[in-house]
């Protein structure tokens, strides 16, 4: 089981990210369904297929009716695709191999309902990247530039708007 540091970096061929979700599955109707043995069973099936997509399963915890995951997924695979492999991936081994624990959660052949909770998270407050970007030092517009010139005064980087 790999653990990934909560500030750690990852880096892809043309981009180094950090991308952390909060991912919140139910089953359908919101049924009590895990016990410790399938929330077991179900974070290796997540925990496999994350890192089958590259991505990495960092925490995982449940309750009866609803599980809680934290992942870094890479920036090229799309939050949905993620979500739809590990329901699809879960749902089908919890079919095959435990389905006299789960019979009773069912609706059809549904396991999971087909709504998700997603938050991202990690890194700085909003306010702060916020500051950050309004801070940057852009350079100067060629109107500005000349503005200045003909004021005498050195050009300051300034937003076009200030």
């Amino acid at each position: 089981m790999q653990k990934v540091a909560l500030h750690q970096w990852r880096s892809g061929r043309s981009c180094t990210f950090k991308t952390r979700y909060h991912l919140v599955l139910t089953p359908k109707y919101r049924k009590k369904v895990f016990d410790d043995f399938l929330l077991n069973v179900v974070e290796t099936v997540i925990r496999e297929t994350a890192e089958q997509m590259k991505g990495l399963l960092i925490e995982f915890n449940g309750e009866e009716n609803h599980i809680h995951l934290l992942v870094d997924i890479p920036p090229q695979v799309a939050v949905s695709a993620f979500v739809g492999k590990i329901k699809g991936k879960s749902s089908y081994v919890l079919r095959r191999d435990h389905m006299d624990r789960i019979r009773h959660a069912l609706w059809g052949e549904h396991f999971w309902s087909p709504s998700y909770c997603c938050v991202t998270c990690g890194g700085a407050a909003l306010e702060d990247i916020q500051k950050y970007i309004e801070e940057q030092n852009r350079p100067p517009s060629a109107t500005r530039i000349k503005q200045m010139k003909n004021s005498g005064r050195p050009p300051r980087n300034r937003r076009p708007d200030a």
